[in-house]
């Protein structure tokens, strides 16, 4: 690898014709980048103010909240029992917020949003140093405009805090690899640490992969031998300590303790394989059923407005690594060998998985816009990303009157002004141009999204609005859930919660006083059956409105797709 090509641009040889269309890109970017990037992190932002949604998000904020309540910072307590899943990190990050800024959604989701905004920097600093400036910054606003982006950025999980420290930690490796030493190592193994201590041992996969893959194309096998490699990897394991110390606390220390339903399982071993490898491999507590291609479909919705284009990106590939410098690796085998071979492979997939791989994809298509020589190439991907923003825009017209929000006019004046806007924006430079009016299109759907649409679905989430209604209403010590398993009614209600799954589990928590439980409205007459009296607090709808189906959506069948949920005081006669 040789420093005097870290900087080479995008432009190759070509006329003088070429030559001033490229310069005059580089200055219309430079010129509208700040906007462009403020809007995107400012749109990113109103998924702060958007409560939390069930079932993963408001299951690791009710694990945060109890780590802020019981001052517990070792063992993590989730569904009512020690939970081995998740590395502690993201855990404690939130609750940390949560002493600073008390238990709310807002709190929740500030240290990802800010992780986030660390993963844009480095996003930025690493493809200007790879690539060029104007690569880095055309990049950026890919990355920040892409839906999933944006929604991981509401619907908070451990991939907000992963994508940074990915990130982080290879543009740090990167920097190293030309030095013997330089501060850039220790820097590397702190974000290693903390992205195994985010999501587990596996990361160091996409973290490493271009690296390898890179020094084996280009023949540099000496750098597997290099003493700094191995001084990273010590310097990893010393910093993910804290997890190993309190997953052999929790877990290694008390082999009584029921995990997945069995005794005698070790947090060390979870940790290193079962939570990752043992998914990959179909052979540990969690499985799933793969599909090989789960991730191409998935990709080409979570990476809108921008899927089309690097899907043709990538299809140019094995053309552009005949041209440059064979840089490209560093990025390519970290994204596609990652996700679409390991993820591709796994019997265990999930949609958020593939959030940790768009940066990679943003980087790609940049690179491949700004490699773009003919004027009519780009008009021909205007007209694709215009006709896309038309498909958006009457979608969520459909939706607007098909789900019947509330404030429809304000969702019309959001398709009106982003569609005028993508349609006027920029005239006369091809690259701006494309970048304003893809931004347009998820502003426009964002802007619906997080502040007409997810509010609307929210109402349906009965336990997020018994817990409000509960706080709002009487002071309750400790409320039951029976005979059901609401995240955001732990979330939401002030106190912690207790949870009854039988008859006689409720019989042992009754202790001859009036108890508020949270149920099922089903479970009512069992209840008056077995000798308990009731009163029926308040009534509350509800769906899971993050498996959302056309009986749902349809204002005029919704009702028959809804169960109803009830707060009731009992006592035993």
């Amino acid at each position: 690898m040789k420093t005097g090509k870290r900087n080479l641009g995008y432009f190759h040889q070509g006329s003088i014709v070429n030559l001033f269309t490229v310069c005059c890109m580089k200055v219309s970017l430079k010129n509208w980048f700040p906007y462009l990037l403020l809007a995107g992190i400012l749109l990113n932002a109103t998924g702060l103010f958007v409560d939390i949604i069930e079932p993963d998000s408001a299951l690791y904020a009710a694990i945060a909240k109890h780590i802020a309540i019981t001052n517990d910072w070792v063992n993590l307590i989730g569904d009512g029992h020690d939970w081995l899943d998740k590395p502690h990190l993201p855990f404690w990050l939130s609750a940390i917020s949560f002493k600073c800024f008390g238990i709310s959604p807002f709190a929740y989701k500030l240290p990802a949003f800010l992780c986030w905004l660390l993963g844009v920097f480095y996003l930025y600093k690493l493809t200007a140093t790879i690539f060029s400036t104007n690569t880095a910054r055309l990049g950026v606003i890919i990355y920040i405009t892409a839906l999933h982006v944006l929604l991981s950025n509401n619907d908070i999980r451990a991939e907000a805090y992963l994508t940074a420290f990915i990130l982080a930690a290879i543009f740090h490796i990167y920097q190293a690899t030309f030095y013997k030493w330089s501060w850039h190592l220790l820097y590397a193994a702190f974000y290693c640490a903390l992205a195994i201590m985010t999501k587990g041992i596996f990361v160091l996969v996409p973290i490493a992969a271009g690296f390898i893959i890179y020094w084996l194309f280009t023949k540099q096998y000496k750098q597997f031998l290099q003493p700094k490699w191995w001084l990273l990897l010590l310097l990893i394991v010393i910093g993910m300590l804290p997890e190993l110390y309190c997953l052999y606390m929790q877990f290694d220390l008390h082999p009584e303790k029921i995990v997945f339903g069995r005794n005698n399982v070790s947090g060390l071993s979870f940790f290193f394989w079962d939570s990752q490898f043992g998914r990959f491999f179909n052979n540990g507590p969690i499985q799933g059923n793969g599909d090989i291609f789960f991730f191409l479909h998935t990709f080409l919705w979570a990476f809108l407005p921008w899927s089309f284009i690097t899907c043709i990106a990538i299809s140019r590939l094995p053309v552009k690594w005949k041209k440059d410098n064979n840089k490209t690796w560093l990025i390519v085998a970290g994204s596609l060998i990652t996700g679409f071979v390991l993820f591709s492979l796994s019997k265990f997939q999930l949609p958020h998985y593939i959030v940790i791989l768009l940066p990679h994809f943003a980087i790609i298509t940049a690179d491949y816009l700004l490699s773009i020589r003919t004027t009519k190439t780009l008009q021909r991907l205007n007209i694709l990303q215009w006709g896309l923003h038309v498909v958006v825009a009457f979608s969520m017209l459909f939706l607007v009157f098909m789900y019947g929000v509330s404030s429809w006019y304000i969702s019309l004046f959001f398709i009106m002004a982003g569609t005028l806007t993508s349609l006027f924006v920029f005239k006369g430079n091809f690259i701006t141009h494309l970048a304003a009016k893809s931004s347009c299109t998820a502003i426009m759907l964002f802007l619906f999204l997080n502040t007409q649409f997810y509010p609307s679905l929210l109402q349906y989430q009965a336990g997020m609005q018994a817990g409000n209604w509960l706080n709002k209403s009487m002071t309750v010590v400790k409320p039951i859930m029976y005979k059901c398993n609401s995240y955001s009614f732990e979330f939401y209600n002030n106190s912690l919660v207790d949870r009854a799954t039988s008859l006689e589990s409720l019989n042992a928590l009754h202790k001859n006083k009036t108890i508020t439980l949270f149920t099922p409205i089903k479970e009512i007459a069992p209840l008056k059956n077995a000798g308990y009296k009731i009163q029926i607090l308040q009534r509350f709808s509800y769906f899971h409105i993050t498996q959302l189906n056309m009986q749902f959506l349809n204002q005029n069948t919704r009702n028959t797709a809804l169960e109803t949920y009830v707060l009731a005081n009992c006592v035993k006669q």
